[in-house]
């Protein structure tokens, strides 16, 4: 198979707590600015960098997302982080889509914020060097006041054009303020969530 003929995959993971409308816009602009053919949404069941927060069930999150990206063709999600019953550290789940899609262009989707901490993660030089990596703005977290603070290894692969940017479709909502909002009982801001997700939420007393 030819470089040009190589399927470019995009892996977008995150506990989705709920899943809103700022998981969604920004890769749908990823998605057609990059040509991706597929994005894999990747809900974890526990964060490694969110040790001590409580979640609402994995299995729930899980079902938000498929809910969530019914309208979505080219977006599926995947159960595999879920299945480990540990912690998932990204450069594993890279790993293992690699040996199972050898025939893709992996690209990794992360918010600015997770960007900002990327050199905390585990094994994160392997990380950058294994994928193609798209950095979603967030709102509070623009890339002139980040890249400041980069390492010279994530400069290097901004400057030789392996990390993508996508700024024009910021959303500036908070799954934690959602969560607050729907534990009063209040009503979500319009279209912050997908309606098949506010009713699934409101069925099982998610966030009560």
């Amino acid at each position: 198979m030819s470089a040009g003929d190589r399927r470019r995959v995009g892996l977008f993971g995150g506990s989705f707590d709920p899943i809103h409308r700022g998981h969604l816009d920004p890769v749908r602009a990823a998605a057609e600015s990059l040509a991706l053919d597929r994005v894999v949404y990747l809900p974890t069941a526990r964060p490694p960098h969110k040790p001590k927060r409580e979640f609402a069930p994995a299995l729930a999150r899980f079902a938000m997302v498929e809910l969530a990206l019914l309208g979505e063709p080219g977006f599926a999600a995947s159960g595999h982080e879920l299945t480990l019953g540990r912690p998932a550290y990204t450069v594993e789940t890279v790993e293992h889509f690699a040996a199972e899609l050898p025939e893709a262009d992996l690209h990794l989707l992360i918010g600015s914020d997770s960007f900002a901490e990327l050199p905390t993660w585990k094994r994160w030089r392997e990380l950058v060097a294994a994928v193609e990596l798209v950095v979603l703005v967030r709102p509070g977290w623009e890339m002139e006041e980040i890249r400041g603070g980069l390492p010279p290894e994530l400069e290097e692969r901004l400057a030789s054009g392996h990390v993508h940017v996508v700024s024009d479709e910021s959303v500036d909502l908070s799954s934690t303020e959602l969560r607050r909002t729907l534990a009063a009982g209040e009503e979500p801001p319009a279209g912050a969530l997908e309606p098949l997700v506010l009713n699934y939420i409101r069925k099982y007393d998610l966030y009560r």
